[in-house]
């Protein structure tokens, strides 16, 4: 696997709003889907979702930025409200397309990101694809030790090759045998860019109210969320509790949960086939009718 796809139809540009530059790459045509990757070390969102963009571009606009404090945008996540930060910035992001509504599939951090989008925002969230993500119970239990080895990181002796191993190959995905040694290799040096190392973008919050302010489960909105959610979890991730999928489905009003066997916490990546096809059939299901008509015009037009 390498870092970015290496599909013909993904073209990338850079999109300045605010103070942010986003690194934004694309593929497809129909209602937009934004893909948001996870929050370790080295992430980017086509490295994240490389398994997945050619399969859901063939139905949808895929959009798939590198969150801010990661890959080629700018760097700097508010560490009192990080998820509203990242929120903000893809709200931002979003404005910036003239896109008024889409799809989300968030992994772990980009869930975490996905779910407060919903919570400020419902009226711009079509639907939602949670896998793993991240501010579930947050503050109810002991960090994993996943999570723990993700927040580490960067403290101590500080980013080096064999931490990034351990994480990628032990608490990342169920068998770390098939994690070649050139992701971990790219991964890496994209964790010491000089400016992620002046501000780490995933840091453990600098107080209780920001660590409660983490906590989903703790967030009164959630009981009144409407969108429609898909939550997909591996039984083995050992970054997030898999018991968080039981959370969100007792809690929202409208939530679905698929849980993969033998899977960790990239389901994405370890279970691709499965989770596009999954995904694929949760989102049209969710298109908005007009959406599909005019798709299926443009597609005759070509044609005819």
């Amino acid at each position: 696997m390498s870092q970015q796809t290496t599909s013909p139809n993904v073209t990338s540009r850079m999109v300045e709003f605010g103070n942010r530059k986003i690194f934004l790459s694309g593929a497809g045509e129909g209602f937009p889907v934004l893909l948001l990757h996870g929050g370790g070390a080295g992430a980017t969102g086509l490295s994240n979702y490389a398994k997945n963009i050619d399969a859901l571009a063939k139905h949808f606009r895929v959009l798939i930025p590198d969150m801010q404090g990661y890959g080629q945008s700018s760097k700097g996540v508010k560490r009192s409200d990080p998820f509203g930060d990242l929120a903000d910035t893809m709200l931002g992001l979003l404005d910036q397309l003239n896109i008024p509504k889409v799809h989300i599939v968030g992994n772990s951090y980009g869930g975490a990101c996905a779910l407060r989008m919903a919570l400020d925002r419902p009226e711009r969230v079509q639907s939602l694809v949670l896998m793993g993500p991240g501010g579930i119970n947050t503050t109810r239990g002991l960090p994993t030790k996943g999570l723990n080895q993700l927040l580490n990181y960067y403290s101590g002796e500080g980013p080096s090759r064999e931490k990034l191993r351990t994480f990628i190959r032990e608490y990342l995905v169920y068998d770390g045998s098939q994690v070649a040694e050139d992701l971990i290799e790219l991964r890496y040096q994209a964790s010491i860019d000089p400016e992620v190392l002046a501000s780490p973008p995933l840091q453990r919050p600098n107080s209780l109210k920001g660590a409660i302010r983490m906590d989903f489960s703790r967030d009164p909105r959630l009981k009144r969320c409407n969108t429609p959610t898909l939550v997909v979890w591996g039984v083995d991730d050992k970054v997030n509790r898999p018991s968080g999928a039981d959370t969100l489905q007792k809690t929202m009003k409208n939530c679905d949960v698929y849980l993969f066997a033998q899977t960790g916490h990239w389901v994405q990546w370890e279970r691709a086939q499965q989770f596009n096809a999954l995904t694929q059939s949760f989102l049209q299901q969710h298109t908005p009718k007009t959406a599909v008509q005019n798709q299926s015009a443009v597609q005759n037009q070509s044609v005819s």
